[in-house]
């Protein structure tokens, strides 16, 4: 119960909060939107690198860690994949989902329908992105509640920028404050399921929990890397987004060395 109580934290809460956050402060700046994802994605970073993948290593050889990441990578590739076929509309490219591209262009809010269908793409793409994070909150949990605790926070601090940026277009677009936070919110709610795929997972063996917690390392490096360093580099023209995953690196490993 303990470690499903995490995933509500990190994922609902989390979410939830960065929604209540847009609606507080209405427009936000994309390029603020964007340090702020860039260094949330730096203490992923650091999580990843010095808890994650380590643990893995221990438990089942650096064979297996490997494999772990590749299978994350691949899985969060389809998913996207399958996400850009449903979203893809009169030849646009949506191919990277988090970011605030969707949200303003070129400093000015665009029409409301094209924000409205921005945040639901937003919505439904980050909603799949928490499913291999509630699995390594829950992998982590069943075998070191410390190291699920850690992961809920770092976790917690990644969506609230996310919530942020799915709450602002809807908002934009013409839903309520309190509707748009609760569908914020709502997208947390895959966080809970696989926290709980993570927990059946990490109690068959070894070689399956160092699979699970290396395939949501891989999972998460990809969004970090694949998507919102990339983008945040390009919407804010400036190297302020590589200081920001600098400093979360940084706090990442504060994180994980507390003990």
């Amino acid at each position: 119960m303990e470690i499903i109580l995490l995933t509500a934290l990190a994922g609902i809460v989390g979410m939830g909060l960065g929604g209540v956050v847009s609606a507080l402060l209405g427009k936000i700046s994309p390029k603020t939107m964007c340090w702020v994802l860039s260094f949330a994605g730096g203490v992923m970073i650091s999580v990843v690198s010095f808890e994650l993948i380590p643990e893995g290593i221990e438990l089942a050889g650096v064979g297996i860690a490997v494999l772990g990441l590749a299978l994350g990578v691949g899985v969060v590739t389809v998913l996207n994949r399958v996400l850009d076929r449903i979203t893809i509309k009169d030849g646009d490219s949506l191919e990277k989902h988090i970011s605030q591209a969707g949200v303003y262009h070129e400093n000015q809010l665009i029409n409301s329908p094209a924000l409205l269908r921005s945040g639901m793409i937003m919505l439904i793409a980050i909603a799949l992105h928490n499913l291999p994070e509630g699995i390594a909150i829950g992998a982590a949990g069943t075998h070191d509640m410390r190291m699920g605790i850690i992961l809920a926070v770092v976790i917690t601090l990644h969506c609230i920028p996310e919530g942020m940026a799915i709450a602002a277009p809807l908002i934009g677009g013409g839903f309520s404050r309190r509707k748009a936070v609760i569908l914020t919110a709502l997208s947390g709610v895959p966080t809970i399921i696989g926290g709980a795929i993570g927990m059946m997972v990490g109690g068959i063996s070894d070689t399956a929990l160092a699979l699970a917690l290396t395939g949501a390392g891989g999972a998460m490096f990809y969004v970090v890397f694949g998507e919102i360093l990339p983008q945040s580099s390009i919407i804010t023209k400036s190297r302020v987004t590589t200081f920001a995953a600098l400093a979360g690196i940084v706090v990442g490993l504060l994180i994980t060395s507390l003990h």
